[in-house]
């Protein structure tokens, strides 16, 4: 027995069916809502075939069918391949960044409430990951007559800032000078290597010792080496689906977002810029039987990148997801870069 063309007409209008009503599909209802020219018992026929195949179950004797988590694999692969992704105005998406380009941390905070907004389902977002970020630019604010606000500004988008206290005497224009001094000094540098050249112009730098030590402080924490941190959008979202009503289910799927290692195995992706779509087993994760994960790589500029990613039910409404996590990766990369 072999997947024909009909067999796959019938299994597309399954799917499409059971994403929008989460109800089995019975072959009157195909007969009906889909100008197939073909007749229940025929419908049926076919349909006891894509079971036998492994593409449909039936949760119930008297029920339906369900796609099976095979079936959706072959409903991605054919939009993959067929390129039927929905259409999704960027000027849409992009109205939801206007005026929000302050730190790295605050834009992925709102992707991923633009994403799970957008898409119903639950958003995760891992910041830019870069071995060794280069310094860009080094500038100290005034803040009052004790302390100073310093800001380092990398390569790849990142932001790192500190209140650091400041010696007596120093006002507004030798922090510009200092500013423009340091910058010239660590530009193109890492945070290590950075270390080093403020050690060295630590004796330079005269009655600036408090200011210097602020700055040495903020360098050595951001030479250190964290594990990739996410955001999570519309973490309760998935609730809303009848699939998650279980409460059992539902503890078990908020318990894994919660942990950062399953995050981390979850939003994994081989190459930059390019869909992965796990479904249901193909997870590796028993509480994600019934989920499906898409993600998609943005980048920062340099060999920096992230991920974002929608987990949603089994039953994802794929072409529009697929089409919002491109066009969000894509202004993502834009706005960070």
């Amino acid at each position: 027995m072999i997947m024909d063309e009909r067999k796959f007409r019938i299994l597309q209008a399954i799917i499409n069916d059971y994403i929008l009503t989460a109800i089995p599909v019975g072959s009157r209802t195909i007969s009906k809502k889909y100008a197939m020219g073909l007749s229940s018992a025929t419908i049926r026929n076919e349909m006891s075939d894509l079971e036998e195949l492994g593409y449909l179950a039936q949760p119930h004797i008297s029920a339906g069918r369900i796609p099976s988590a095979k079936a959706y694999r072959l409903y991605v692969d054919q939009l993959l391949q067929n390129g039927m992704i929905d259409t999704i105005d960027p000027i849409q998406i992009q109205r939801h960044f206007e005026g929000r380009l302050h730190k790295m941390e605050d834009v992925i905070r709102h992707a991923a409430a633009v994403l799970s907004s957008m898409t119903h389902y639950t958003a995760v977002i891992s910041a830019p990951s870069s071995p060794e970020p280069h310094i860009k630019r080094l500038q100290l604010i005034s803040v009052s007559e004790q302390m100073a606000m310093v800001v380092i500004i990398t390569d790849a988008g990142i932001i790192r800032d500190a209140m650091i206290g400041i010696d007596e005497g120093i006002d507004n224009d030798t922090l510009y000078a200092i500013s423009n001094f340091l910058t010239e000094k660590l530009s193109g540098l890492t945070f290590v290597q950075a270390l080093s050249a403020i050690n060295d112009l630590l004796p330079k730098m005269g009655t600036k010792q408090k200011l210097m030590h602020g700055i040495e402080a903020l360098a050595r924490q951001s030479s250190q080496k964290t594990a990739p941190s996410y955001t999570v959008g519309g973490s309760g979202n998935i609730l809303s689906y009848p699939e998650y009503s279980d409460i059992e289910k539902a503890r078990d799927f908020l318990s894994l977002i919660e942990t950062n290692e399953k995050l981390a195995q979850l939003m994994m992706t081989n190459e930059p810029v390019s869909f992965t779509i796990r479904i249901g087993p193909e997870t590796g994760m028993p509480e994600m039987r019934d989920l499906a994960v898409v993600t998609v790589s943005y980048v920062t500029g340099g060999d920096s990148c992230g991920t974002l990613g929608v987990i949603g039910p089994i039953r994802m409404q794929y072409p529009k997801v697929l089409s919002i996590l491109q066009t969000v990766s894509k202004q993502l990369s834009e706005l960070l870069s």
